[in-house]
């Protein structure tokens, strides 16, 4: 499955690395994940989100707030593969691995967790460990430059994520499917509505998607209460907001101890063409 991010030739693994038969070696980290990083474009020693950040999110997430949304996408995902005895399906920028994990539930898939921080990868090893979960494999790479041979998987899954129009249709199978995870317009409006004076709604992502025909998009809504000072604040953590706003708006939301907002998700199901 895994191909070599210097030449492009089929890994395989022997004994503790992945190996390529024109000498590349990539060792598996201690935790069980493998580096598929360079440092010809990523420093694989900084790239994507640091500790903190990923520690952060998984609390977050591990309350349970975001529950409803990882449960409708194993429906949609185990609906568009119901027919499928075995698939192969990549997540790409997985994150700490809650949605891979919830993934990992579809009865005789083999998920392949790929993102470009190897935090957030190294986290992804303990909770499969943790659940006892089996059919999971994670590497440190660019959802820009996927380590996998061409027409491998039958579904590549994007939350919050890069999305890559090639890549992705480079790496599914003839048919495959492409499931998309993004904000909706009222997504944590309310909590936007605390902290600025002029919240707006989110605007719809364009991802250029020519090699691909949209099947369905679902609007997944509901109501989620943020119960503590602490919560509120890692959850605004995970939104590009974040970075965005000025000293006045996080005093405001440092005053926050508890708020009820929207969790609002599209998804959408593309086909490759």
């Amino acid at each position: 499955m895994y191909i070599c991010p210097v030449c492009k030739d089929k890994l395989k693994r022997i004994e503790n690395s992945w190996r390529c038969r024109n000498g590349h070696c990539f060792d598996i980290a201690r935790k069980g994940y493998v580096n598929l990083l360079t440092t010809a474009k990523h420093n694989p020693k900084t790239a994507g989100d640091n500790a903190d950040m990923v520690k952060a999110r998984t609390e977050f997430l591990d309350k349970g707030y975001y529950r409803p949304l990882a449960e409708k996408l194993r429906d949609v995902a185990g609906e568009v593969l119901k027919d499928n005895d075995s698939p192969v399906i990549i997540d790409s920028g997985c994150g700490e691995g809650f949605y891979t994990a919830e993934l990992a539930k579809l009865s005789k898939a083999s998920i392949f967790g790929i993102d470009i921080s190897k935090h957030a990868v190294a986290h992804c090893m303990t909770r499969v460990h943790l659940a006892g979960i089996t059919n999971c494999q994670f590497a440190a790479a660019s959802s820009f430059e996927l380590p996998f041979a061409d027409k491998s998987a039958d579904m590549v899954v994007s939350v919050f994520a890069p999305v890559s129009n090639d890549e992705y249709a480079r790496v599914l199978k003839k048919g495959g499917a492409l499931i998309v995870v993004s904000p909706s317009p009222r997504h944590l409006f309310e909590l936007k509505a605390a902290v600025y004076d002029e919240p707006y709604e989110n605007k719809p992502n364009v991802y250029g998607l020519n090699k691909f025909t949209l099947g369905s998009e679902i609007c997944f809504e509901y109501s989620a209460d943020i119960t503590s000072q602490a919560d509120i604040h890692s959850l605004f953590m995970m939104t590009p907001y974040f970075y965005k706003t000025s000293e006045e708006g996080m005093v405001r939301l440092r005053a926050l101890d508890d708020i009820e907002v929207t969790c609002g998700f599209v998804i959408q199901t593309y086909y490759k063409k």
